[in-house]
């Protein structure tokens, strides 16, 4: 084909390029994942009721496909039809044939029941533990709940007010970055009325590796209610969870929220001010410790509250403590659209769940290629989406015949010297 020209050069385009692939970098998840064993971990968690001569694609082959697949940007599993032939996904799944195709994949998915989900978070949960390097003093598992919004007739779907759509509501537990948890719910139950037992399986499992660990649970508003504060503590887990306004909590800051205002009208700035006081609700049946942070500006007052456990210094607490909450928000964001945990678009419930753990797999492989091969350079605290455009979307031709497979991967690609540390990093012993 002529398209023109530059100059005096004629533009000309054929497909006889051979075998290219624009996801040259995927070798690396395939050296990530052989590492610390994340597919073969999920894969044992699914019985195999195929019949075994009929079988082509074994759960573990599907399972790495779908999500190295989701770590490169291909969200759904009809994405699968085209991408079962090329030739760098099936290097790094491991095969030389055809993968799985999309309605293969797609029969995987709808196979899924709730024993699969909880075994799944289980291998989320034994990931995080293989991943230190050391005992630690203290775990702070980050608590919230996110919105997946739904356009069908999804199983258990309801529409919910706040987020003004059909929806369901997922529960993440992470702790820093790593993801241990996440549990679909409908949007017609309360998040919290999962989080006891959610709390209460983590801790025996964090436990029973590290006896002396000090486990704090953070979470906001929406997550305190009585019994699960009374849990905690008879089960000797810290809390620092935000408290939602009411009548009784405004009229104990009312004078310092008077003496802010005023402030603010002498001077014109921002008026800020951290305390604390003892405060039990009638639902409590005792007095807890509530520190509070009011902010006085232009908008008028502004006042936040948290209930707490813990005896730090009650500024410290908040500002360091409870506002670092914030940073597991972002980590939702990296597992929900970066790695497309909102793509709920099945009909059957459980067959959504799995999405939502194919998805958190993702988020695991993703962190742990930047844990164990990213570290010292650029990319040493790049979000999900920038590793994935600009280490794992890189243009390669394929030569592969009965010795070798040999990836030629794009000679202008500007960051070589990265995948060059990061391949030396994973193949190292």
């Amino acid at each position: 084909m002529e398209l023109g020209r530059v100059g005096r050069r004629v533009i000309e385009a054929a497909f006889d390029g051979g075998d290219l692939v624009s996801d040259g970098g995927v070798v690396l998840l395939r050296q990530v994942d052989e590492r610390i064993g994340l597919t073969r971990a999920a894969a044992r968690v699914f019985a195999d009721r195929r019949r075994s001569a009929s079988v082509t694609h074994s759960v573990r082959d599907m399972l790495a496909q779908r999500v190295y697949g989701l770590c490169c940007g291909w969200e759904d599993v009809t994405d699968h039809n085209l991408l079962r032939r090329d030739l760098a996904l099936q290097t790094a799944v491991g095969r030389v044939e055809d993968l799985a195709s999309g309605p293969t994949l797609s029969r995987l998915e709808t196979t899924a029941t709730s024993t699969h989900a909880a075994a799944l978070n289980g291998v989320l949960v034994e990931q995080f533990i293989a991943a230190q390097t050391r005992t630690p003093k203290e775990l702070v598992l980050d608590i919230d709940a996110t919105h997946v919004p739904l356009h069908g007739a999804q199983e258990r779907a309801h529409f919910h007010s706040y987020y003004d759509n059909y929806c369901y509501l997922p529960l993440y537990v992470f702790c820093g970055q790593d993801l241990l948890a996440c549990v679909l719910r409908p949007s017609s139950r309360d998040p919290a009325s999962v989080l006891s037992a959610l709390v209460k399986l983590l801790v025996q499992r964090l436990r029973q590796q590290w006896p002396k660990v000090r486990v704090v649970v953070r979470a906001d508003s929406g997550f305190c209610r009585p019994q699960a504060l009374r849990r905690f503590e008879r089960w000797d887990v810290d809390y620092v969870i935000g408290l939602q306004k009411n009548a009784a909590l405004l009229q104990r800051v009312a004078l310092a929220e008077l003496y802010l205002a005023e402030a603010y009208t002498d001077s014109g700035t921002k008026q800020r001010l951290i305390g604390e006081f003892h405060y039990g609700a009638k639902s409590w049946g005792c007095e807890r410790r509530i520190v509070t942070r009011l902010e006085h500006d232009a908008h008028g007052a502004n006042p936040r509250f948290v209930v707490t456990s813990l005896d730090d210094d009650a500024q410290a607490l908040y500002e360091q403590r409870y506002c670092a909450r914030g940073e597991a928000e972002n980590r939702i964001k990296e597992a929900q659209l970066d790695l497309f945990g909102r793509r709920a678009s099945c009909h059957k419930y459980h067959a959504n769940q799995l999405r939502l753990l194919l998805a958190a797999l993702a988020y695991t492989l993703m962190i742990n290629l930047r844990r164990l091969a990213l570290q010292g350079t650029e990319l040493a605290t790049a979000c999900t989406a920038t590793i994935r455009t600009r280490l794992l979307k890189i243009g390669a031709a394929i030569v592969r015949n009965t010795r070798r497979v040999r990836l030629l991967l794009a000679s202008q690609h500007p960051l070589q010297h990265v995948f060059l540390a990061a391949a030396r990093a994973l193949t190292s012993p």
